[in-house]
């Protein structure tokens, strides 16, 4: 295992470290995703940042750490992962469950004085507007066809037995813990939000990401691209012109 595993412990992956780099980008994957969901962001957005992303348990090489179903839970962990490296500023981006874990991550290195630059929310509710849609409860091959719908899983690796019982694990554990999230009041970031999403997503409206905006005191906007849950996929390029602008816009007004 190379050291850029290991300095950022079982939390944090760093697949192109960049010391030179003036910021941080930390990245969340949705429901039973993996870190190496944003290895193509961390590629493409070096040297300029340096691209971190979470991985959570009970997937990849952390298959045997348990899985938590408690996003209070795994926000605590994450904060304290990530105090190491909010040595310079930095970012954070979330995508769909990932979106409510990197709001209560900022919220949480904030009370210790570590200010985030901007947060970055992708196919998610507002925090004080999740619902509960008990999908976790669901049995198994009615968890599958909403994952296949979402065409976020390539079909080959539900196909896989072993794959699969792991996988849906990860995805049950990761639903619960977006499902029961309950959003407790506080006083909104300082930080930008930027909110972006998929036209055709099944999961949110693009209007729902305005109430985003209610929960920061800084700047708020919201891009809508083409497709659906997963649009950044098959918008790579230009979600990633969008979050380089926007840091290199909240660089020049620090």
């Amino acid at each position: 295992m190379t050291d850029h595993f290991i300095d950022g412990g079982p939390w944090i992956r760093r697949f192109h470290p960049e010391p030179g780099a003036a910021i941080r980008l930390v990245c969340f994957p949705h429901a039973g995703g993996a870190a190496s969901f944003f290895f193509p962001v961390s590629r493409d957005m070096s040297p300029e940042v340096e691209v971190l992303s979470v991985q959570y348990p009970g997937r990849q090489d952390r298959r045997a750490d348990p899985n938590i179903p408690d996003m209070e839970k795994m926000a605590d962990q994450v904060a304290e992962a990530l105090t190491p490296f909010t040595d310079r500023p930095f970012a954070l981006f979330g995508h769909s469950m990932g979106a409510t874990l990197a709001y209560e991550v900022t919220r949480r290195l904030r009370a210790s004085n570590r200010h985030a630059m901007a947060l970055f929310v992708s196919g998610r509710r507002a925090p004080h507007r999740v619902i509960d849609d008990g999908l976790h409860l669901l049995p198994n091959d009615m968890l599958v066809d909403d994952v296949m719908a979402l065409e976020g899983t390539g079909g080959h690796i539900l196909d896989n037995p072993e794959l699969r019982d792991m996988l849906l694990a990860a995805i049950r554990s990761d639903y619960r813990a977006a499902e029961t999230y309950r959003y407790v009041p506080g006083p909104p970031l300082r930080c930008p939000i930027h909110a972006l999403t998929g036209l055709s997503d099944p999961r949110v409206a693009a209007g729902e990401l305005h109430h985003w905006g209610e929960h920061t005191e800084g700047a708020f906007d919201i891009q809508v691209f083409s497709g659906g849950h997963f649009y950044l996929t098959e918008n790579q390029p230009a979600v990633i012109q969008v979050i380089a602008e926007r840091l290199s816009r909240a660089t020049t007004s620090r």
